[in-house]
């Protein structure tokens, strides 16, 4: 492997204009599969959940998931989209192990959802980011490769397929070239991503869990010499799995190219792999065309004819639009513009709403998913709500603060025996030995000898000067580890120097 030039960003935008594509495949959270009864839950045991259709077995025929299409419409229209009035599946031909029937039954020239577009916003700056189709599709199964360095197939002793996945319905929502974006291509990119799973999120079509596959995103990534209104050779960094790594992709990418280019190479035209731990990419395989696939229509399959009465009907159930829904938690929280700015870019509007429905105030849910598990998704490399807390278990230990139970340094150990796994808020509180000591028999004996213990400072408390007990509360609080009730504290020092 030779080692490839990175240009450092600045100075790729000195010389390039990056343009880019992101199609994102989104996993259905429908019952059943795309094309047959089989369950479509995540997690079950290997090729458990297959017939002879997910499986391509002779004879078998698909039928078409009923539910699957209502999300798709829900979907397109949500994205600004018009919804076609007829359209159909094609077979999508290549050998891969991961797919039972050497096809993927998709939609090729026919998609049910064309022409949209989201506004997303960046540090100010509205970027619009125009949507060429949302297609129906099939996921493919997975494969796990055993042995090796890397996971890959590349030095693997063998390799596992579960199909388990096969036939899974997915909407693939694919834009059309993302251009004059500069220096925030990359933020743009994470941004669309965001505003993407925020409205599902909302339709309520998918978990879009990107640590699970079930939202998954390709850049495709390309530059040209500055200025020129070209469009370069592209590659496709494939399954990129976070909205951090979405960004990082096209970082890297844009500095890999320039190397390239600086050199006087050409860009081959290929998959790219992402790596979560290093941010960079390594080489897949050489990019098919569209020919390459050599699509035809799936003779198996009826075309799809949604009347204009049922996408007028599915019209009427869309949630409340994202930029009016922002607006709307902006002024019921009391969030100032940058605050809610930082909430959005953090990826934490939908974990503080479920905080506060779970009972915590705003100030305190922002408090604690801004600050403290901020630094520990930050600290692991991961997403915000990948950080192994729930807006539940905020909300828990925000009610034990406010009840005087924990103090906000104690509930921030609770955080972290909550991101490390140790059980929990009761247990990890019960095994910490977190819990405020308010007893005024133990109380009273840690004020006594913090009195002892400084004099000259009891004095200056008798004569009048209350501001002096902050010292002796310091050390009642360093006596208990932290877990006394500073406030109860206070009152029995005063009691005893009156």
């Amino acid at each position: 492997m030779t080692t490839e030039t990175l240009v450092p960003f600045d100075e790729v935008l000195e010389r390039y204009d990056p343009a880019m594509g992101l199609e994102v495949h989104v996993e259905l959270n429908t019952n059943t599969k795309m094309f047959c009864g089989c369950p479509a839950t995540f997690g079950g045991e290997p090729n458990t959940q297959v017939c002879p259709t997910c499986l391509g077995l002779p004879g078998s025929m698909p039928v078409v998931n009923a539910k699957a299409v209502e999300s798709a419409i829900r979907i397109g229209l949500a994205l600004n989209g018009s919804i076609a009035e007829w359209c159909r599946f094609a077979r999508k031909n290549y050998f891969y192990p991961d797919m039972p029937k050497n096809f993927q039954t998709s939609q090729y020239d026919e998609p049910i959802v064309y022409d949209g577009y989201l506004d997303v916003e960046v540090e100010g700056e509205t970027f619009r980011v125009e949507i060429e189709r949302a297609h129906m599709e099939e996921d493919t199964g997975k494969t796990t490769h055993i042995g090796g360095a890397t996971g890959r197939i590349h030095g693997a002793d063998y390799s596992l397929v579960d199909y388990n996945r096969a036939g899974i319905p997915l909407i693939e929502i694919v834009t059309r070239p993302i251009l004059g974006a500069g220096e925030k291509a990359p933020l743009v990119a994470k941004a669309y991503v965001a505003a993407l799973r925020e409205i599902l999120l909302g339709l309520g079509v998918s978990d879009v869990r990107m640590d699970q596959g079930s939202m998954r995103c390709d850049v495709n990534l390309s530059l040209s010499p500055k200025g020129s209104g070209e469009l370069g050779t592209r590659t496709e960094t494939k399954n990129v799995n976070s909205l951090r790594s979405v960004e990082r992709a096209v970082r890297f990418e844009m500095s890999r190219h320039a190397g390239i280019l600086d050199a006087g190479e050409a860009i081959f035209q290929e998959t790219r792999h992402f790596h979560e731990d290093t941010g960079t990419t390594s080489a897949g395989r050489p990019k098919s065309d569209a020919d390459d696939y050599r699509y035809f229509p799936e003779p198996d399959l009826v075309p799809v004819a949604p009347s204009r009465e049922w996408v007028e009907e599915l019209r009427g159930t869309l949630p409340e639009p994202p930029a009016e829904k922002r607006a709307r938690l902006q002024a019921e929280w009391g969030y100032s513009d940058l605050e809610m700015r930082d909430v959005w870019a953090a990826g934490a509007m939908v974990l503080i709403e479920e905080t506060v429905a779970a009972g915590a105030s705003a100030q305190a849910a922002r408090k604690w998913w801004m600050a403290e598990l901020s630094r520990a998704a930050n600290d692991r490399g991961v997403e915000l709500a990948e950080v192994g807390v729930t807006p539940v278990q905020v909300a828990e230990v925000q009610k034990l603060v406010d009840a005087k139970t924990l103090t906000d340094k104690l509930a921030r150990q609770v955080f972290e025996g909550l991101v490390a796994g140790e059980g929990t808020v009761a247990e990890i509180i019960d095994a910490r030995g977190l819990a405020v000591v308010s007893d005024d028999g133990a109380l009273g004996a840690a004020v006594d000898d913090a009195i002892a213990a400084q004099p000259a400072v009891a004095e200056k408390i008798r004569g009048g000067n209350q501001a002096a007990a902050g010292a002796l509360i310091g050390a009642v609080m360093k006596a208990t580890g932290g877990k006394a009730d500073a406030k109860r504290v206070r009152e029995l020092i005063l009691e005893k120097l009156a």
